[in-house]
């Protein structure tokens, strides 16, 4: 299916949708300190690349693979009950083993997901996230992240972020993801979702103060109806937990079991162009 005919379904889907749009892109700041915040982690890594996470367990964080592609040390930034920025070391990354590298979130054959370990539980004002069913067709979620508002301008990252989308179905290239729309424009035109940076935020079941993870932002794209090329305020692809549950589960385990040290009980790592493995 094409993002074009995708777009014809949507209407249907999204009748009964009569709220209003809080875009990411344009910038509708999170300021609930039970809401996103308390699940919604920036991931940086030393070689400049910016994405989102959520926190699943004190130690642990799911992220989107391809954030990890470029290499170079992890860490993990949260926000304090008064927005404060806080990092965290990552002592070892864990993708899914179909993911393959060097390829772009759009073409990615395999699960554009992947686990940090951290060094230390996060604090407890951080609420991990549980891992949630499966998303039906005109589903209202919420997205999080620490991406641009303004497609164009870098200054606009890293402030936390958040916005109700609908769900308009499946999307197939290489892999098939959920494709949610801004409910008013509804793909069409300019309207909410996730842009550069958000790639690994949340989707949440419901509003910004669910704990009920659904999804995972891989990628956006920009409007049908658009007179100037964008990349975001679209479409937002999200990969669905719920058809991964039993690795990511696994995966924590694994990862939990190698220690504070990331280096206990460490499995072989992934084939890959570099190692995926990080320690302090």
């Amino acid at each position: 299916m094409t993002l074009r005919s995708l777009a014809f379904g949507i209407a249907i889907a999204l009748s009964a949708a009569a709220q209003p749009a809080l875009a990411v892109v344009g910038g509708t700041t999170s300021r609930d300190i039970g809401g996103a915040r308390a699940s919604t982690v920036r991931v940086e890594t030393s070689r400049g690349e910016l994405c989102s996470g959520a926190a699943i367990a004190p130690e642990l964080v799911l992220t989107a693979a391809h954030c990890l592609m470029g290499g170079g040390s992890v860490s993990v930034v949260s926000l304090d009950t008064r927005f404060r920025a806080r990092r965290h070391m990552v002592v070892a990354v864990l993708p899914h083993p179909t993911f393959v590298p060097g390829t772009t979130p759009r073409t990615q054959p395999g699960a554009d997901l992947a686990v940090l370990r951290l060094a230390a539980p996060l604090p407890r004002d951080i609420e991990p996230v549980s891992l949630g069913g499966g998303l039906w067709q005109g589903e209202t979620v919420t997205m999080a992240g620490f991406g641009l508002s303004a497609e164009n301008n870098k200054q606009t990252a890293r402030r936390l972020r958040e916005t109700p989308l609908v769900n308009a179905g499946s999307y197939t290239t290489q892999n098939t993801v959920k494709v949610a729309v801004d409910i008013e424009a509804r793909g069409e035109s300019p309207g909410a979702g996730a842009c550069r940076g958000d790639s690994g935020g949340p989707v949440l079941r419901g509003d910004a103060n669910s704990r009920d993870l659904v999804g995972i932002v891989s990628w956006s794209s920009g409007p049908l109806n658009s007179r100037v090329r964008r990349i975001c305020g679209g479409f937002t692809a999200i990969t669905p937990i719920s058809e991964y549950r039993s690795w990511i589960s696994e995966a924590s385990a694994r990862l939990l079991a190698r220690g504070p040290d990331g280096q206990q009980d460490a499995p072989a790592p992934p084939n890959a162009g570099y190692s995926w493995w990080f320690s302090r």
